[in-house]
């Protein structure tokens, strides 16, 4: 695996056929609404690790050289490309920035196309959106938000729409979707949806894939298969030390390997070092990253602990995952359960307004964490290494890893 995200998700990268026949329909769609009186939206759905992001890497590339061809239906068209995560908005602009026809300029977070857009009275005619999972669907003014949703407000300022989702990528209240709930604000408008099914990330047995799939969708706890470590380096550790090691060992081997974990330790927004100990473990959080390179490719980060705000969209080699506090083993001894008193991460439940059913925040709250660590598990290209911060969790993993390696 190429170490460095630029390369991952260059435009000349080398599409399967899926992904390939996928960009056809995508700039077909384009092509044909371009000039329609009413905004039109192509959706691309698909779990982590499908190549969403790659396919939306050669789709913009494609679009922006036909705006540059006077005989293209493209001809002269102001096109964006949007991702609301800072560390993967980073990548992106540093490809702009070593090919023709891509500027800097081109890539944007929402907010600040939104915003420059109102202000100048200005419009555009594209919109690639990676991760729209990730747009606010209600006001932030602490981000400078002030309008209700961004992708609403996106629509009001362009002609179509391409846009990424992945409802188990949602992380926070304030970003709260749900398909139904895209579905039914997208009704008005000129659409189509189309699936990626495969698995490019994970160089792992589909039964993995199905076991993290129960583990954050239902919840059920599936029996550990001798099958997790035919092709992929699954492990389960009863010490987070002896994991941290392990994961250094791999970093040393062949670079991009990190710690990262769910919430459930201290960690507050002031500026300081927050601590994740697990006995004799001892790491910070990750820091504020104010380099124009990705957190995962600072050397300096094997001694950090990287958080889903860090780690999402980005491709680890070997990933070691703390399942913290939150995440424990129901009394059933068959299910996870989610304790939504120990969550830390008090910016992702922060009161909306359209929500005032307790129970429907408390379902959000327990998704929202599931969502997460989906999100975390499936980070490793070749390796995924447990530890459970719940006891009784932590002996289900490791009495059937063992029983596994025998």
């Amino acid at each position: 695996m190429q170490n460095q995200a630029t390369k991952k998700l260059s435009p000349f990268k080398t599409p399967t056929k899926e992904q390939a026949q996928l960009i056809t329909e995508a700039k077909d769609f384009v092509y044909t609404h371009i000039h329609d009186s009413t905004p039109a939206v192509f959706v691309v759905t698909g779990d982590a690790g499908t190549g969403k992001s790659v396919v939306l890497s050669q789709l913009f590339y494609e679009l922006q050289q036909a705006a540059h061809d006077e005989t293209s239906v493209m001809a002269n068209t102001q096109n964006y490309f949007m991702v609301n995560h800072p560390e993967l908005l980073k990548v992106y602009r540093n490809i702009a920035g070593e090919l023709p026809g891509l500027l800097k300029k081109n890539f944007q977070r929402p907010t600040s196309l939104i915003n420059s857009m109102n202000k100048h009275q200005d419009s555009f005619d594209v919109g690639i959106i990676d991760e729209s999972h990730l747009l606010l669907s209600q006001p932030d003014h602490y981000n400078n938000y002030y309008g209700h949703n961004q992708l609403l407000s996106l629509l009001k300022l362009c002609h179509v729409l391409v846009i990424v989702f992945d409802a188990h990528q949602v992380l926070r209240l304030k970003t709260y979707w749900t398909q139904d709930r895209l579905k039914q604000l997208l009704a008005p408008f000129t659409q189509k949806w189309v699936h990626l099914n495969h698995q490019f990330r994970m160089q792992a047995d589909d039964s993995l894939i199905d076991w993290i799939d129960h583990f954050t969708g239902d919840r059920h706890l599936l029996p550990l298969q001798p099958s997790f470590r035919q092709r992929y380096d699954f492990r389960v550790f009863e010490d987070a030390e002896d994991m941290r090691q392990a994961i250094v060992t791999q970093n040393n081997r062949v670079g991009l390997s990190r710690i990262v974990s769910t919430t459930g330790y201290p960690s507050t927004l002031d500026g300081g070092r927050h601590y994740i100990t697990e006995g004799k473990f001892k790491l910070p959080w990750d820091q504020y990253n104010y380099t124009a390179t990705p957190w995962a490719e600072i050397p300096a980060t094997i001694n950090e602990v990287g958080s889903i705000y860090t780690c999402q969209g980005f491709d680890l080699n070997y990933v070691g995952l703390i399942l913290g506090p939150p995440v424990k083993l129901a009394s059933n001894g068959q299910q996870i359960e989610i304790d939504t008193n120990k969550i830390t991460d008090s910016e992702s439940f922060k009161h909306r307004d359209d929500m005032d059913d307790p129970k429907e925040i408390l379902t959000a709250k327990v998704q929202l964490n599931l969502n997460a660590v989906n999100v975390l598990m499936k980070r490793g290209v070749k390796g995924l290494y447990l530890f459970a911060h719940d006891p009784a969790l932590r002996q289900w993993l490791t009495t059937q890893y063992h029983a596994i390696c025998k």
